[in-house]
């Protein structure tokens, strides 16, 4: 008798840490898709790569298998457990590096764009006329974008309202101050061919004072990532010449925890060193 009790007991103590288990995972996984798979896809139809949630599901789950794979072959199974973990996260990783590269190029045509747009409107265009022209004869992501806002335009949407759209979907801070200098010159008044060669020549002259910053600080960043490197430099080297002595700290609870904490600190010190010599203009 009672060990039948004990049996109900334990199916049932089962059954409903299973059935709760489900439920959170079910509930993480709705969260998921929320909050990270409906973010990327958002920012890349944002940059005109249209790709559905169940794709980019699909790449989540091929870098996982990838990422942990790999590193269970080279290494051990506790790192392919981090690395599978993280691979959870790399396709964002590469959305938010892709979307960044993507406005820098922006904001690099945008200068050649204003002085275009200022040649058009002082030879008589329209504002909204100088932007198709521009559009026409530029190369993406510039055409993609303002050819957009002229769609807009064409559609019914007000010229400010889509300005306004197209500064919140490029997410530039130079193409903010254009589209705020644009809506309040085209209210108020004003000569806007000569308020664009100015935004562009102040646009121009931030280029090259952050390329001469950059110039200034690259050996800084240099110096970061070779000491950041060292630590694994030198345990390959320790690796190859003694194996017998990095061998059971890699197959060691404590050598696990050992190397995470290195990993930890060196990703910290590469940030600190970044930090300091990043300036912003």
């Amino acid at each position: 008798m009672f060990p039948a009790i004990v049996f109900v007991l334990v199916s049932a103590s089962v059954f409903f840490s299973t059935a709760i288990t489900v439920a959170v995972l079910r509930r993480a996984y709705r969260r998921y898709q929320e909050r990270y798979v409906a973010k990327a896809v958002e920012d890349l139809s944002d940059m005109f790569l249209f790709i559905d949630a169940r794709q980019m599901l699909i790449l989540n789950v091929c870098s996982v298998v990838s990422l942990g794979t790999t590193a269970y072959i080279l290494v051990n199974p506790f790192v392919s457990a981090i690395a599978a973990a993280l691979g959870v996260f790399f396709p964002r990783l590469v959305v938010a590096l892709y979307r960044h590269r993507r406005i820098r190029k922006f904001n690099a045509q945008l200068v050649d764009a204003l002085q275009s747009m200022a040649s058009a409107l002082r030879a008589g265009l329209t504002f909204a006329q100088s932007v198709e022209h521009v559009s026409k004869e530029s190369a993406a992501p510039l055409s993609q974008e303002f050819g957009l806002m002229i769609k807009e335009v064409k559609f019914g949407v007000s010229l400010d309202q889509a300005l306004i759209n197209m500064a919140q979907r490029v997410a530039s801070d130079d193409l903010e101050l254009v589209v705020v200098s644009a809506n309040i010159s085209r209210s108020l008044g004003g000569n806007m061919a000569e308020m664009f060669e100015t935004i562009s020549g102040t646009i121009r002259e931030r280029f090259r004072l952050e390329g001469k910053i950059d110039a200034m600080t690259s050996q800084g960043k240099l110096q970061g990532w070779i000491v950041a490197a060292m630590p694994l430099v030198l345990g390959l080297v320790l690796n190859y010449m003694r194996p017998d002595l990095m061998g059971p700290m890699l197959s060691h609870p404590f050598g696990y925890v050992l190397v995470a904490a290195i990993g930890v600190l060196e990703g910290l010190g590469i940030l600190w060193i970044r930090r300091i010599v990043a300036v912003d203009i």
